[in-house]
């Protein structure tokens, strides 16, 4: 089949299409003819081993899947002989790694039926940032309806699913973006956009239940003091930082929360089968649209990797892939 591949941890430009073995199919996995793969921030960490905690699931001296991506839709080809829930045929989305290539063999569990009225680009973009959102706000803020959730990055892959989430929820829903893309935001039903080329939300009169920070681009003090006394803080970015300074940023809010009335929080989303249908759900009832900002083919993966350390991508950035 058909990847992207690099065989040692390097820049997106290392990144070259190649020929390589199909995934061999375990009695609970599900061979998938990939049509589009999501690519987010994440992606680029993986590629590059770097910041170096990544290698403890990427490897630690080589890459041991050494093909960027980890988020699909696709046509089930064959199942293992443990699967009964999906058959040939069936349309899907999840999550493996390894997303880039004509073919993956995903967990039983790391896949749903795709939902019905987006195309495979679409579906594509939901997974890692749409369960990460479904995770930060349902499970680690328990966000209720007529709370209010500030969320920083609210243009961005995780933001503009949060934007949503948090309005089906039923939340007051402030975004911070900038100039750009207020209109976006807007249309993603943010009751309140901050501009922040403009504006300090962190200046607010009014302190907010929940805040979700995905951009982690102001002092831990300054975002707290737009935090009610009892609110909870998700700090939820792995850019911006390296060495000392990362791991200071990392551990900070963890190290302060027992030591205050706001609970500030870190979290890890793993991706299941359940949740992922959650957003399905979502995405048939209208509550939920996935935000593509461009669309690639298989040989512009590098570029597109390059964009999204360039930052300032709205929503999500695809590849279209076609199986020979």
């Amino acid at each position: 089949m058909r990847a992207v591949y690099a065989d040692r941890y390097g820049p997106p430009e290392a990144l070259v299409l190649a020929e390589v073995p199909r995934p061999e199919l375990d009695a609970s996995a599900v061979l998938v003819r990939v049509q589009a793969a999501g690519l987010h921030v994440g992606d680029c960490f993986t590629v590059r081993g770097r910041p170096f905690v990544v290698r403890m699931e990427t490897g630690w001296l080589r890459p041991r899947c050494g093909i960027p991506g980890y988020d699909f839709s696709g046509v089930v080809e064959q199942v293992g002989d443990a699967v009964t829930d999906f058959q040939p045929g069936d349309e899907v989305f999840g999550y493996h790694p390894g997303t880039c290539a004509e073919f993956v063999a995903a967990g039983n569990d790391k896949l749903a039926k795709k939902p019905r009225g987006v195309s495979h680009a679409e579906a594509a973009a939901i997974p890692t940032s749409g369960l990460a959102a479904l995770h930060a706000l349902r499970d680690v803020a328990k966000l209720q309806s007529g709370q209010s959730v500030l969320i920083n990055g609210a243009s961005g892959g995780i933001g503009t699913f949060a934007v949503q989430i948090a309005k089906s929820i039923g939340a007051e829903v402030t975004g911070v973006c900038s100039e750009t893309n207020i209109e976006l935001v807007e249309s993603l039903g943010a009751d309140h956009v901050v501009d922040y080329t403009k504006a300090d939300f962190t200046a607010t009169a009014q302190p907010y239940d929940v805040i979700l920070d995905n951009v982690e681009n102001r002092r831990l003090a300054e975002v707290r003091r737009a935090l009610k006394p009892t609110g909870t803080l998700i700090c939820n970015s792995g850019t911006g930082a390296s060495g000392l300074a990362f791991w200071i940023r990392l551990l900070q809010p963890l190290i302060l929360s027992p030591f205050t009335k706001q609970s500030l929080r870190r979290y890890i989303s793993v991706p299941l089968r359940r949740d992922l249908e959650v957003l399905g759900e979502l995405v048939d009832a209208g509550k939920l649209k996935p935000v593509l900002s461009e669309t690639h083919s298989l040989e512009r993966v590098a570029e597109a990797l390059a964009k999204l350390e360039q930052g300032h991508t709205a929503g999500k950035r695809a590849v279209n892939i076609s199986a020979k």
